[in-house]
Formats: C-alpha cells, structure tokens, sequence
C-alpha cells in the first residue's frame, strides 16, 4: 500500500469516526469566528493554538481540551457556553436577552423572572398562589410534620407530593430512579405538581427535596404556590433523617456529612428564592411551627 493509499485510508476513518457534537461545535466556532470578522489564523495567534489544531476543530476532526476551548472563547471574545451551544447562544433575541440581564442583582434578576411570568400568563391566579402553601427544602427539615399542621390550622387539603408521584408511576420513588432514570422521575414530578395545582385553589404541599433543582418545576412553583423554605442545618437534617429510622444516609457514603453539606450549599441559591424562610434548626417543633403559622398567616393576609 502506498504512503498516499494510506492517508486517504486514514482520512476516511477519521471521517466515518466524526463526531455529531464535534461537528455542531465547530460550525459554532466558524460561525462565531465570521461574525467577529477574524480569519482562522488570527484566532489562532490570539488562542495560542497552531493554526492547524483549529481548522480541526472547525471541522469537527479534533479532540480539543477544556482548556484549548476556553483559549478560542477567549479568542474569540465569547463566553465558554457559547462555544458549546448553550441555549442563550442560539440566535440574536437570546443574545440581546442575556446581554441585558447580565450584571444585573439578584433582586433585579426576580423582578424580570415575576414580569415574564405574568406577560406570558406563566403566573397563576394571584390569591390562589396565596392559598397554595408550598413546603421547600431539604429531607429532615419538616415539611411533612409541619406541613400537616398548618394544612390542618388554615383548614387546608395537606399533599405530600412525593407520595403523589409513586401514585402516577406505580412504584416507589428509589424505583422510579432505578427503572426508569431521572428524566423520567422528573416528568412524573411535573405532572404531580400540575395536577396538585389545577385541581387545589388551596392547599399546603410538602415538596421533594430536589425540586429545585429541575429549573422548569420549580418555576411552575414559584409561579402557582407562595414558597416557604424550612432551613435547618446539615447536622439536624442528618439527625431527624436518623431519628426517623432511616439509616441510609449514614450507611451510603463515610462522608456522609460532606456530601449532605454540598447538596445543601448547592441548592441553597435555589431554595432562597421563596416567598418565606423559616429557620427550624434549634426550636422544638411547637416553636417551629409558631414561627411558621404566624409567617404564613400574615404573607397570605389572615389574622394570626
């Protein structure tokens, strides 16, 4: 076999090896680079790359690192996320958009979430949302001890949505994971708290811990539901987990503490975005749910 034979062998396996994201990448590269008006060896003196390294990226034939993408965002003058086709990247209105919110405070950023929900009728009847008291937060807070208390103070309907999904799915919640997937878990999540919505003008729902961290089913609550995160600390999460005979936080994982901590400092963000925050972290129950029922009484405008 020829030496020339043996490229064209070569360059046909790479072609039939190409990747579909490499090459949705690399067009997202040259058309960024068009756009900028940059030819490639200009990008690729500015990314500190060979010139032929990025005409591989272009054409979807080169395994970059994270690193040398960043080098090219950098080039480039766009942001990382752009490069690899995030949403905000898809066409100049999502541009302009994410141009205007960014830097703007969290504060800012709320009042722009509440105006867009309302202009696209995302927001739900205004005293319904009053009457739709929606517990957040993490396993072992009390959502569903205290949930059950004031659903039966306001006279409310009580819901714990988790034991709503298991209904849907015909399993129970581990089951639904391990069958099914998380994708799957989520859309029963989102039917769920639709169906709780639409049929309840009022009720209190105790919530699964990670709903937050589903943006579109949170949203759907921020937007239906006056939000109350019970907060605790990660030791008394652990603890009243325990204490409830489920020793499987503990038995999971030696760091078991570590890991609880991250979650929760990860969805902390998420979780003070409600319309409440009760601290139930040293106070009895009574005294947790005298804080909570006064909270709620007065945010929703009934006497205390």
């Amino acid at each position: 076999m020829t030496d020339q034979e043996s490229t064209l062998l070569e360059s046909s396996a790479q072609e039939a090896k190409r990747s579909p994201f490499l090459e949705a990448l690399g067009e997202r590269v040259r058309t960024l680079r068009s756009r900028k008006g940059m030819t490639r060896r200009a990008v690729a003196v500015a990314a500190d790359v060979s010139e032929r390294h990025l005409a591989n990226l272009e054409y979807g034939t080169g395994n970059v690192s994270v690193l040398v993408l960043l080098q090219v965002a950098t080039a480039l003058q766009c942001a990382l996320a752009e490069l690899l086709g995030d949403v905000t990247t898809t066409s100049p209105e999502w541009l302009l958009i994410r141009e205007l919110l960014a830097q703007r405070s969290e504060a800012d950023l709320r009042r722009a979430r509440v105006q867009l929900s309302d202009m696209f009728g995302e927001g739900g009847n205004a005293q319904e949302r009053k009457n739709r008291i929606a517990l957040i937060g993490l396993r072992g807070a009390g959502k569903t001890a205290l949930g059950l208390r004031l659903a039966n103070d306001l006279g409310f309907p009580f819901i714990e949505l988790s034991r709503e999904i298991e209904q849907f799915a015909g399993c129970q919640i581990s089951e639904i994971h391990n069958l099914y997937g998380a994708n799957a878990y989520r859309r029963y999540e989102r039917r769920a708290l639709e169906e709780a919505i639409q049929i309840y003008p009022e009720v209190v729902i105790a919530t699964p811990g990670g709903l937050v961290s589903d943006s579109a089913n949170f949203n759907v609550l921020l937007s239906h539901c006056t939000t109350v995160w019970l907060q605790a600390d990660a030791a008394d999460h652990m603890g009243r987990v325990a204490a409830q005979g489920d020793m499987r936080p503990m038995a999971a994982s030696r760091e078991a503490m570590e890991d609880l901590k991250r979650i929760l400092e990860g969805r902390s963000a998420f979780y003070s975005k409600a319309d409440l925050a009760i601290n139930t972290s040293a106070r009895t129950e009574d005294q947790a749910f005298a804080v909570l029922r006064s909270s709620v009484r007065q945010h929703i405008g009934l006497s205390a």
